[in-house]
């Protein structure tokens, strides 16, 4: 019985493996090595931190690995002030903080031609470990070899409202949904404000998103855009193999009666199916028009309002990131 019992646990072991991929398992495409210095000790890295997310430890942990970075921490609200003065004076942009955070950095890094050092800091980390760097010494080891790639950046524009987003962008349930859950955490905390939120954005026939597309004006629930295709691994939720392979991944789910039962099966259904309750396709640029004063607009975990025109834009290997590197992962710097 013990043997019997022994072996179907190891097969079920196998079996959810196989379903559930870990990242060690998920090997992303050969790309060029991107040109950065290699700091042996970490002197030129200026590193950013969120106070507010925990994540100080991991700072300190990765100045064990390089000592002659310099670490700064602050709060949320001086994020964007210090990551201007630590571009200023470095010659490697670090951030750990959440997606939100990072982010920020990135702006920053793009605008100023810097590559960017992301130690993962937050909640969810999306972009972090799509990257491979799971902590201190991941990203330390990258820093040190001077290994690094390019990677896409998503950028949206809605009349003066500009930016980018590294992981995800949303419009219609999601944004609300982030909207009333913030509003309840403070008082009766995140995960009961997370299904107060969910039960109040789902009730039915109610569309927060009208939006003209493809000549056609249509209700949606939900519109969904990855930076980069996100890929089933399974019953798991989706990831990105690749960083830079140049499309944004779109996901619809149309406007109807039972939204709970139409953002479920989009979810079961699989990236690229097609049906009268959702669709996917993957593009380069899309443009949706129409939208409504207020709108709200959620990217990398943030929130803000759209209205009329919203572009969406692929930009390819726009930002260079620090990411360990295996033999595998490495091909020679292309002459072009």
């Amino acid at each position: 019985d013990v043997l019997a019992g022994a072996a179907l646990g190891a097969c079920a072991a196998f079996a959810v493996r196989g379903m559930v991929p870990t990242r060690g398992q998920i090997v992303p495409p050969a790309r060029a090595r991107a040109e950065v210095p290699a700091l042996e000790d970490g002197e030129g890295l200026v590193m950013v931190v969120n106070s507010a997310s925990g994540s100080a430890d991991r700072a300190d942990a990765l100045t064990d690995f390089l000592p002659g970075a310099e670490v700064v921490a602050c709060q949320p609200a001086d994020i964007q002030a210090e990551l201007e003065k630590a571009a200023a004076r470095a010659r490697v942009l670090g951030v750990c903080g959440g997606d939100g955070t990072v982010n920020a950095a990135a702006q920053v890094a793009l605008r100023r031609g810097l590559p960017l050092a992301v130690l993962p800091g937050g909640t969810l980390n999306h972009f972090a470990y799509d990257l491979g760097v799971e902590g201190p010494r991941d990203l330390s080891r990258a820093i040190k070899q001077g290994d690094a790639v390019r990677v896409d950046v998503g950028r949206f524009r809605s009349g003066a409202t500009r930016g980018i987003f590294l992981n995800t962008l949303s419009l219609g349930v999601y944004p609300e949904l982030v909207r009333e859950r913030e509003r309840w955490a403070p008082r009766i905390g995140g995960w009961p404000a997370g299904v107060l939120a969910a039960l109040w954005v789902l009730r039915a026939d109610r569309h927060p998103l009208v939006a003209e597309l493809n000549g056609r004006t249509r209700p949606l629930w939900m519109l969904f855009a990855g930076n980069g295709t996100y890929h089933r691994m399974g019953i798991a939720s989706g990831r990105r193999v690749d960083l830079a392979d140049g499309r944004l991944d779109i996901r619809i789910v149309h406007g109807g009666r039972r939204p709970a039962l139409r953002l479920l099966a989009a979810a079961l259904a699989g990236p690229f199916s097609r049906s009268p309750v959702h669709a996917s396709v993957q593009v380069h640029r899309l443009r949706l028009s129409g939208l409504a004063p207020g709108t709200l607009l959620a990217y990398d975990g943030e929130v803000t309002d759209v209205a009329g025109e919203l572009t969406l834009e692929e930009q390819p290997e726009a930002l260079t990131v620090y990411r360990p590197l295996t033999e595998s992962l490495i091909t020679h710097q292309s002459t072009s």
